[in-house]
């Protein structure tokens, strides 16, 4: 019998340990980079998608400008962007895109939508534009970039949304 409950023991051990990264899966959900099929890029690095997102880079390969699409302030999706690609809050993203309008470092603003069919109506008419949504509302419409090597949901992907 000692060699029983040292094993379900361990085993118990090991659910325990395991519980709070399932947990954590479930909670959070990947969210898609997405450009107009039309656009030269299949991959890109979360370097230089960051570089996308700050105004840093304003024209792809094929010499089309960027249009970078956001959604609306509020929008989980939005909240997941501004930590991973800036690395603030909304706040601190208005004031330092303010900022850049100011001193000239950028002219465009980003085109600003409400819905997840409008991001992906807009990415799809726009050649040169560059949105996000949840993965699992990406459709036909629009190509879905690998970041650093790998699409959503597969493992090592970075950008996630809370699942709600």
């Amino acid at each position: 019998m000692p060699c029983f409950s040292v094993v379900v023991g361990a085993l118990m051990a090991s659910l325990i340990s395991v519980a709070p990264r399932a947990a954590h899966a479930q909670d959070t959900e990947p969210l898609a980079i997405v450009v107009n099929k039309s656009n030269p890029l299949n991959e890109i690095s979360l370097v230089d998608l960051r570089r996308v997102f700050r105004g840093q880079r304003s024209r792809w390969s094929n010499g089309r400008r960027v249009t970078l699409v956001m959604r609306d302030q509020g929008a989980r999706e939005r909240e997941a962007i501004l930590r991973s690609l800036y690395g603030v809050a909304e706040e601190d993203y208005r004031r330092t895109y303010m900022q850049a309008v100011f001193s000239g470092e950028t002219a465009d603003a980003p085109k600003t939508l409400a819905s997840t069919n409008g991001v992906l109506r807009f990415v799809y008419n726009v050649p040169g534009a560059i949105g996000y949504v949840r993965a699992r509302d990406v459709d036909g419409s629009v190509k879905t970039l690998r970041v650093d090597g790998r699409l959503p949901g597969e493992p090592g992907y970075r950008l996630e949304v809370s699942a709600q």
